[in-house]
């Protein structure tokens, strides 16, 4: 039976992407960082909404306007279209496991979007 916290990939130079689904409309995804963060000065924004969902580890989001906010295990967030945003800085001791959930038409289909 799949897990979502099992196998988990090695720490690695870049953060791991697993497609678990996507169907018309939707993509959800696996990500695994391990202290990678979004470059600075760039920022993701998004055509389409995104739940995200911290199932271990630690990260800061830094949402334009808003300032950053500190996820741990269990927190969720939901940065809708156009809403410009950034990963800080993710735990560099231990993985950190996000649940992300891409939601709309307009989804880019690589991996990574952010």
């Amino acid at each position: 039976m799949p897990n979502l916290l099992s196998p988990l990939p090695p720490r690695s130079i870049d953060e791991a992407f697993t497609e678990i689904l996507t169907r018309p409309g939707i993509r959800i995804e696996r990500i695994v960082s391990w202290g990678q963060a979004t470059p600075e000065g760039e920022w993701y924004d998004q055509g389409w909404d995104e739940w995200v969902l911290l199932l271990t580890g630690s990260a800061g989001l830094l949402i334009e306007g808003q300032g950053e906010t500190v996820l741990g295990p269990g927190d969720h967030v939901m940065l809708p279209a156009r809403l410009r945003h950034r990963v800080s800085w993710t735990d560099d001791h231990q993985p950190t496991v996000w649940l992300a959930v891409h939601l709309g038409t307009e989804m880019a289909s690589s991996e990574g979007a952010g």
